[in-house]
């Protein structure tokens, strides 16, 4: 059926090719609107007929363990502009513009704030969810606001980045504006000017030979992506699958006295993050497969699925992995990605 405003709404729509794990799922209504009007005609179409609303982006953050009885809303407004300040660029862009499209717009115009976060899947809307973050940079650290209809009304917001909330990834978004609220753009603040922040993983090394502009620093990114992670359009994964656990500093210290090489990385307020992918390779994981579902031989971090099985062969292998973590180190692993519908 196609609304006011030019919204087309589709029925029984299959999600599988809407999320990066390949599951099967579909969505009783779909809806793709471009525009802030189409969005807000969209949230009206659900409460006029009392459904659960689902935001989705790329499905690159998501595990769909079954069909979804409700509108799934897929924002695909692609507005990217960009304002030269004096000491700084300001960029608007829409929730449905790729985010890794962004990323290397920024940096082909020599704007730094984004690079690190080369190759991240997903679109915009999505970002700020979880804050997203990789060497050494996250999201918060060039946000300056993100847009939000409101699911109760369809009223316009902005939510600045002090009211986000921002924490490992984590956000309002995730905790008390959960549902509440659909994203449909961001403000960033980015640099013309600026030193790239190259002291984690493999960065320095992979630019030794190169100036570390803006542009090198996200070629590097991607290449060291490219090695340690699987593309989703042949193996069917969500990227990291847990997160970095965080543990006090006693914690890590005892952890450290029996495992020396543990990598650790202490934080600011007396507590240390740990790197998941390093227990769960201790643990005898990495490369191991069961049916359809498997951890991936290069990276330890990332759950996969190899086609024709269910979020359920994966979530079981999860719950494996996570006793395993818990009974060796005593430490409590959490899924990264969103289940939807909650299982």
């Amino acid at each position: 059926m196609q609304l006011q405003h030019g919204l087309l709404i589709q029925q029984n729509v299959s999600l599988q090719d809407k999320n990066t794990f390949g599951f099967e799922s579909v969505a009783r209504y779909f809806c793709e609107p471009n525009s802030i009007e189409q969005c807000q005609e969209a949230l009206a179409f659900a409460r006029t007929h009392q459904l659960n609303l689902f935001p989705l982006g790329e499905g690159s953050n998501l595990i769909l363990t079954a069909d979804i009885d409700g509108l799934v809303l897929r924002m695909s407004n692609q507005t990217l502009t960009y304002q030269v300040e004096k000491d700084h660029i300001i960029a608007e862009v829409g929730a449905g513009v790729v985010w890794h499209e962004l990323v290397m717009d920024t940096v082909r115009k020599g704007y730094y704030g984004l690079e690190n976060l080369a190759l991240i899947p997903g679109r915009v809307g999505a970002a700020p969810v979880q804050n997203i973050g990789a060497y050494g940079v996250e999201l918060s650290d060039s946000l300056v606001s993100v847009q939000v209809l409101y699911v109760a009304d369809g009223a316009v917001g902005s939510i600045a980045v002090e009211d986000c909330d921002f924490a490992y990834r984590d956000s309002v978004f995730k905790q008390q504006l959960k549902g509440q609220v659909v994203i449909t753009g961001v403000t960033l603040k980015l640099h013309a000017n600026a030193q790239g922040k190259l002291g984690y993983g493999d960065l320095a090394t992979e630019l030794q030979d190169l100036t570390p502009n803006a542009e090198n620093i996200a070629h590097a990114v991607c290449a060291i992506r490219a090695r340690k992670l699987p593309d989703p359009k042949l193996i069917g994964n969500a990227g990291s699958f847990f997160k970095n656990p965080i543990v006090s500093d006693s914690q890590a210290k005892l952890l450290k006295q029996q495992y020396p090489d543990m990598p650790i990385y202490p934080m600011s307020d007396q507590s240390c993050k740990l790197a998941a992918g390093w227990l769960i390779q201790q643990a005898g994981f990495k490369g191991y497969r069961e049916g359809h579902v498997g951890v991936y031989e290069k990276q330890a971090l990332v759950l996969v699925h190899f086609g024709a099985g269910q979020a359920s062969d994966l979530l079981a292998l999860a719950e494996q992995i996570q006793l395993k973590i818990f009974d060796l180190f005593n430490v409590q692993l959490e899924i990264e990605p969103s289940q939807v519908p909650l299982s």
